[in-house]
């Protein structure tokens, strides 16, 4: 490839094949939003999966921190809530605050791996 200009007087661009790459600064901005949404969806599942676990457990639901757990579980899964309304009340805790918590782990991961695409 030679070095001379095919259009003089126009400003080029490198460009590598399949389109041009984000620039360096865009790209750290992407991959901060993309940790913080990741972040954000393992915090809300880590929650939602203490809860279930604490309720499997049987712990002492007067705790205050079994109580906050709960309540931000709650919070979480308001629109899961009743989804499955089977008599045996472990699986039915499981599974209304264990899809959430899918939920929430496949889109937050699923957005940032597609800000991280260059």
């Amino acid at each position: 490839m030679s070095s001379h200009d095919p259009v003089p007087g126009y400003q080029t661009y490198d460009q590598h094949e399949g389109g041009s790459p984000r620039p360096v600064h865009s790209q750290g901005a992407a991959r901060r939003v993309a940790l913080t949404v990741c972040t954000i969806a393992d915090i809300a599942a880590g929650f939602l999966g203490l809860w279930v676990l604490l309720y499997l457990l049987d712990a002492n639901q007067a705790n205050t921190f079994v109580a906050f757990v709960h309540g931000t579980a709650d919070w979480l899964a308001w629109w899961s809530q009743d989804i499955f309304t089977m008599d045996t009340e472990g699986l039915r805790i499981i599974l209304n605050y264990g899809l959430p918590a899918v939920v929430y782990l496949l889109i937050g991961h699923g957005i940032a791996a597609r800000l991280n695409r260059p």
